[in-house]
């Protein structure tokens, strides 16, 4: 499975400019792509919500070869409830972790150099403080599963993922499609997997003449498809072929067309301008939207929060704007 990549890690935010300033001025990483949804995606990108929304692309590096973050926000929710699913994102960064420092944004010393971080809305992020062993700082995503067995036989034998670790005694394994990509690392907890309201998805690549065999496999596998093989379209982008299947423990998982993808995901140069501008005039240029917290972005941000999230740039747009 050499030709299969990971891609990224959805999740759903409800403040997408305090979220913002904690991927860019904590963790280090750049805007990719930002794009506008008028209605609610048909294979649930977005979640269960079929109203406006919009997906930010944020990462070390362009999404042909690193593994990103997903941000979906949709308007008018301010806030989602997590779980135990999902438990956590590790970078190697000593930058990362510098940041966090210089900014006091809360940080939590896990012993050998590993710092315990949460975004806005409470995702959980482990920080390595030292450079990153590989070109992509971003080196696994973790996720809580029921039987780790179980989960072994899913991920590995049905989706063709490489055991690269398991810790029988911690109840652990590490697995990956390739040595110098993102790895998933499964962590058994006891009792159920609870996704509440906030839970994600995991994204992969695979070459779009796959997408048929692997619904086929499932379907003989009797294994859940949450959405059928169906075409996504991205206004004045590249359509995609996506199919989004649940591993045994519910865990959203999207497989993509990589073809179209590599077309689709192309950075944008204005990615970072147009998520500013749209925070801007729902944060900033309505004053009642601000009192009424209409879009669901939090109340008005505070000055430290200010201080450090670009705010020569925030204010000069201001001035601009008004």
């Amino acid at each position: 499975m050499a030709n299969r990549r990971a891609l990224h890690f959805v999740f759903k935010v409800g403040n997408r400019f305090e979220t913002a300033c904690f991927y860019r001025d904590v963790l280090g990483m750049k805007i990719l792509r930002h794009e506008e949804f008028e209605d609610g995606c048909k294979a649930a990108c977005n979640g269960p919500y079929d109203g406006k929304w919009s997906k930010t692309m944020v990462g070390y590096g362009p999404e042909g070869d690193h593994f990103v973050t997903e941000l979906t926000y949709n308007y008018g929710i301010g806030s989602y409830q997590l779980g135990n699913d999902f438990l956590g994102i590790t970078v190697a960064s000593s930058q990362a972790v510098s940041n966090a420092r210089k900014l006091k944004w809360p940080l939590s010393e896990m012993g050998n150099g590993v710092f315990e971080t949460k975004a806005p809305g409470g995702y959980k992020f482990y920080l390595q403080d030292c450079s990153p062993p590989q070109s992509d700082p971003v080196l696994k995503v973790t996720l809580a599963v029921s039987d780790l067995q179980k989960s072994l036989n899913y991920w590995s034998n049905l989706l063709g993922m490489k055991i690269y670790e398991k810790d029988e005694k911690e109840q652990r394994a590490l697995l990956g499609y390739a040595d110098n990509q993102c790895k998933l690392e499964l962590q058994a907890i006891p009792g159920k997997v609870d996704h509440a309201t906030g839970f994600g998805r995991i994204a992969f690549s695979c070459p779009q003449k796959e997408l048929s065999d692997l619904e086929d496999l499932m379907k003989r596998e009797n294994q859940k498809i949450l959405t059928p093989l169906v075409s996504l379209d991205t206004p004045g982008k590249a359509t995609v072929q996506v199919i989004i299947l649940a591993d045994p423990d519910g865990h959203e998982i999207c497989f993509v067309g990589d073809e179209a993808f590599r077309e689709l995901s192309k950075v944008d140069p204005e990615g970072n301008k147009l998520l500013d501008d749209v925070s801007l005039i729902s944060k900033f240029l309505s004053p009642l939207a601000e009192r009424d917290n209409v879009y669901g972005e939090g109340p008005v941000l505070t000055f430290r929060t200010l201080s450090f999230c670009c705010w020569g740039d925030l204010s000069q747009r201001l001035v601009s704007a008004s």
